[in-house]
């Protein structure tokens, strides 16, 4: 085929595009000499040299590219008046303009670019054509052209053809980025976004927006690409307040974590729900029933109940030696004293020095004569009776102690259980206590409850230096969250999300079908619900998959028939793919079997990536099928997706796609997990070309369908 008649001249506006980059790379440069301050400079010299240096660590983070695209396109826009001129807009990555300051690339995220997103030939939005380019490194591969409206109507052509939403734009440089050969970590689409991915990254920001789509999709992406465009949009006051993405593992953050620096935004804070709870190590996952109570919405009211139950009077009266007298406090007036603790007080950490207080003047009220509670405090404040006292009325508690100390111990269970928690319910919260609070590995399933307990006792009292605040033991608040795979998420979880909202803005995606956890919601209702509510909630679905060869997604669809039964399979773009492969092992062969497939898959999609998928009862014996196979392989707890061909628990698999996917033993799956055809619909849409199903026993009914 005749290259395009403007490749070249459009290659050396590429090159003048770049020449004029690396200007502005240098001047950022050399801002950093502006401001020079020597060993006695003063404090505002230093300061400004300092916001100089942030500034220009910014501004040069944006300015590096590595091998991304600066410019991937351009549009033209038709002229008002015969007498006009066409006006023409090149659209990249980042804003760059020539040393008199003329824009030389137009930022995609600015409102001028947004027709390259969303023309239509029924509604051009000014548009007489919109060009995509195909570009390797600073190389222009390719041209493709769009005509729009009397630039139509002058060659013959109908102008308003009919469209539908499901149109596709600029379908080489997408079909050429979704056929390249996944490297491990997502990629930006910022080259190829579709018209419905575009109007969910340019929806306005406040309220939540929820996003359902289906696997392949990019909604994942599409929710980065969000972030990224509302940080550009409301960078006042989003970059102060801050953007939080959340992901449902740390496979799942490494595999997204470039995309965003890609886009020349640094700044946003990536992070699974277990790291917003400090100070603890969490590393384990609950199942069955003790995940389903630990996410269950009651345990507000449990831990509460749990929290006034450390609140307690005296057993009986206390009675101190004071010199030659003996000092007491009653123990129906240290029930006053707690009741009253507890009306004065939101907290309980908080309110320990009110109850310290009132202990020390009681105790001064009862002696003869006039005794100073201040005195009588410095008496005996070391006194083992009196810490004895205090430490049964009111603890000072930390999250990790507090949780500790209910886990260990069945009583305290019981009491806060009271008719909240059945038996079986409580007693699966139960497990031996530890020698100290910082030998404990938490679960995940425990961090909303340390989150909760967080906010229920407050900071420890302590003192502190001049100057010193207490946020750090306050629970920081974000202008904007993202979350992904909500679906899954327990009602606890979303509670410690919604706690970390500063105004309600959010952006959550996911799947219902995918839905495979204890928590698995069936509908957005059901999650909304549990979601802040300052104003009307706003949804939208994504409908186009892009992953997935149309001959994958067909088999997929049998499963989502068992699956989620009320929802439709996205329609794949993809029409040609190659069939799925269904492989039965001799009995008694199934490891090295699935190491005889994994080596064809993997010399028919080199260099691409190859991903075992089976369930966690049988990840060794793959894992020891491929070692005696002699086939190089990594696990993805401890390799993420370095290695050409990785094992992964179907559990962990979820948001993550690589070009062939071998789902090994399907029927376990099903059998083992919470949410049996769910997670083997999640295992079996992962793959961008070709998918392999091997397995010794009987495959499950959905997939016979």
């Amino acid at each position: 085929m005749a290259p395009h008649p403007d490749l070249e001249a459009e290659q050396a506006y590429i090159d003048h595009a770049y020449a004029c980059l690396e200007e502005s790379r240098q001047a950022a440069s050399r801002l950093t000499s502006m401001v020079e301050v020597g060993r006695g400079g003063t404090e505002q010299a230093r300061f400004e040299r300092e916001v100089i240096h942030e500034t220009v660590y910014n501004r040069l983070t944006q300015l590096q590219l590595g091998d991304a695209a600066l410019c991937f396109g351009r549009i033209d826009r038709e002229a008002e008046t015969p007498d006009d001129l066409m006006e023409s807009f090149y659209i990249g990555r980042i804003a760059v303009s020539d040393s008199a300051q003329d824009p030389v690339i137009v930022d995609w995220r600015a409102p001028v670019a947004e027709p390259f997103y969303r023309a239509t030939g029924r509604q051009p939005m000014g548009l007489a054509r919109r060009r995509h380019f195909a570009t390797r490194g600073r190389r222009l591969l390719g041209v493709e052209d769009e005509l729009f409206g009397a630039t139509l109507a002058s060659l013959g052509m109908p102008v308003g053809e009919i469209e539908t939403g499901e149109v596709v734009r600029g379908q080489g440089a997408l079909f050429t980025a979704l056929e390249t050969a996944r490297t491990g970590r997502l990629g930006d689409i910022v080259a190829t976004i579709q018209g419905e991915q575009d109007e969910i990254i340019r929806a306005p920001l406040p309220g939540v927006l929820v996003v359902q789509g289906g696997p392949g999709t990019g909604k994942t992406v599409v929710a980065l690409h969000r972030a990224a465009y509302l940080l550009y949009t409301h960078r006042f006051p989003l970059e102060g307040q801050g953007v939080l993405v959340i992901g449902p593992n740390r496979l799942f953050l490494g595999y997204i974590e470039q995309v965003l620096p890609s886009l020349g935004e640094a700044g946003v804070e990536l992070a699974v729900l277990a790291d917003l709870v400090p100070d603890v190590s969490i590393r384990h996952y609950d199942i069955g029933l003790t995940s389903r109570v630990k996410g269950d919405p009651r345990m507000v009211s449990y831990l509460s109940r749990a929290v006034r139950d450390r609140q307690r009077p005296l057993r009986s009266d206390l009675v101190i030696g004071y010199g030659l007298q003996r000092l007491t406090v009653s123990r129906s007036r240290s029930a006053q004293i707690i009741s009253d603790a507890r009306r004065r007080y939101r907290r309980h950490n908080p309110a320990r020095k009110y109850v310290e207080n009132e202990l020390y003047a009681e105790l001064a009220l009862s002696g003869r004569g006039e005794i100073a509670a201040s005195e009588v405090r410095e008496r005996l404040r070391r006194d083992p009776a009196i810490r004895e006292a205090l430490e049964w009325m009111w603890p000072t508690l930390t999250p990790a102690q507090f949780l500790h100390d209910l886990y260990g111990a069945r009583g305290l269970l019981r009491n806060a259980a009271g008719t909240l928690l059945s038996e079986a319910e409580w007693q699966s919260l139960y497990r031996e206590r530890s020698e100290t609070v910082a030998e404990i590995d938490w679960t995940h399933d425990d961090a909303p409850l340390l989150d909760e307990a967080r906010s229920l006792l407050g900071p420890k009292p302590r003192r502190r230096r001049q100057g010193e605040t207490n946020d750090d033991d306050e629970i920081r608040t974000y202008g904007h969250i993202v979350v992904d795979e909500a679906q899954d998420l327990s009602p606890m979880q979303l509670r410690m999300l919604e706690r970390r909202s500063l105004n309600g803005s959010m952006t959550v995606v996911g799947d219902i079908a995918q839905a495979t956890g204890q928590w698995a919601h069936e509908s957005w209702d059901e999650i909304l619900s549990l979601l802040p509510a300052k104003r009307e909630p706003r949804r939208n679905e994504l409908t186009l998959g892009y992953r997935l060869p149309a001959p994958i997604m067909k088999l997929a669809a049998r499963v989502l028939r068992w699956a989620a039964p009320d929802l439709r399979p996205p329609r794949s773009v993809r029409e040609d793919g190659a069939e799925p492969l269904i492989q039965r092992a001799e009995p008694g062969c199934l490891a090295e079997t699935v190491a005889a497939v994994a080596r064809v898959e993997r010399a028919a999609v080199d260099p691409g990536q190859v991903a075992v998928v089976c369930a966690s009862s049988i990840i060794d014996e793959v894992c020891d099928g491929l070692e005696a196979a002699g086939i190089a392989f990594g696990r993805a707890t401890r390799h993420g997706l370095e290695h050409r061909v990785t094992v992964v628990e179907v559990g962990l698999v979820k948001g993550l796609e690589v070009d062939a996917v071998i789902v090994v033993e399907p029927s376990l799956i099903v059998a083992e997990q919470a949410q049996g055809n769910r997670a083997l619909y999640v295992a079996l849409t992962r793959a961008t070309k070709r998918l392999a199903i091997v397995h010794e026993d009987d495959l499950p009914a959905s997939l016979l369908d």
